[in-house]
């Protein structure tokens, strides 16, 4: 039996990129449809992230032109973590698997192939994995390895050169809707999900028109995310730390007592201001790490909506119009 698929994709200001991403997408579904691997009511579900621009418009009319498209329109931006989730949550009973993807098509669409083949061979959840980092600086490869090895050290568990391209059975969707934090990191909460899963290794390529939607500001905001969503090692650390100071405290003490009784104190503000200095910093960077997990308990004792859906175009057996 051939599997109903949804792609799943957030766009955000994407108007000059829709265009190309939306015929490339067709030719490969259809492709996938011919060939029998998905069935014909398969859809392209692109999820309007607050765009500011006419990113909203352009798939009302791929969606008015051909039914392949569907569309969600959410109320406002709320970040593309939130709007992936808003549109897996969205089309999950619609649907046997999604895939998600980006809409800059940067991710290669010929993985979808072995995604679908890894799926009908018993793998709920399939992570697209890149199988090379060279097109990155030298900065962006140095700072990935960095960062995903200390995850690893925090425990978290994640897959090595993942995003947000995977494959995801409706039962993993269905167990993914059952983490209801709102401080959201997809790629360590999938894994979390458990189920049978594999990777797809494919190479990742330039984006297509458009600018970058994640610029350095935004990474470091979405790896901080992923740190304090998933781990409470830091708080650790700054435990610790404390304990570790307050050893060396005693210890230089203990020699300036010793020095006093022998007559050996040199008067001088240096050594003072540089203490100072340093358990100053280690206080306000503490300070720091408690206030992020403070913060983030703060939103989710307020239980808000991660998402809210104003508008919902599909034309799919199962959907259901959300105006």
């Amino acid at each position: 039996m051939t599997v109903r698929l949804y792609v799943v994709i957030p766009c955000c200001n994407e108007e000059e990129a829709l265009p190309i991403t939306a015929g490339k997408l067709r030719g490969k579904m259809s492709a996938l449809i011919t060939s029998g691997a998905i069935s014909s009511d398969s859809r392209i579900c692109f999820v309007n992230d607050g765009s500011k621009d006419h990113t909203w418009d352009v798939i009302k009319r791929l969606h008015g032109d051909d039914a392949l498209f569907s569309g969600i329109n959410l109320t406002r931006n709320r970040g593309h973590q939130n709007a992936l989730l808003a549109g897996l949550m969205t089309v999950k009973d619609r649907c046997d698997v999604t895939i998600s993807m980006d809409a800059d098509l940067q991710d290669d669409i010929d993985a979808i192939d072995a995604m679908l083949a890894k799926n009908a061979a018993g793998f709920d959840i399939v992570y697209g994995v890149r199988s090379s980092r060279k097109m990155d600086s030298a900065f962006k490869r140095s700072t990935a390895t960095t960062y995903y090895r200390f995850l690893a050290r925090l425990g978290v568990e994640s897959v090595y050169n993942h995003a947000d391209y995977r494959l995801m059975s409706r039962r993993a969707l269905d167990g993914l809707e059952q983490f209801r934090e709102v401080n959201l990191f997809l790629r360590g909460m999938v894994p979390m999900v458990g189920f049978p899963s594999t990777t797809v290794e494919y190479v990742r390529g330039e984006r297509i028109a458009g600018e970058s939607k994640y610029p350095l500001s935004k990474m470091i905001a979405l790896a901080i995310e992923g740190v304090t969503s998933l781990s409470v090692k830091p708080i650790r650390f700054i435990t610790n730390l404390g304990i570790g100071v307050s050893i060396i405290a005693l210890m230089v003490a203990i020699v300036f007592i010793v020095q006093f009784f022998l007559g050996m104190t040199v008067p001088g503000w240096a050594s003072t201001v540089v203490s100072i200095w340093i358990l100053g910093g280690i206080q306000l960077f503490a300070i720091g790490i408690i206030g992020e997990y403070i913060g983030k308990i703060y939103l989710e004792t307020k239980a808000r909506p991660r998402f809210l859906v104003q508008e919902v175009l599909d034309v799919s057996p199962d959907a259901v119009d959300s105006r």
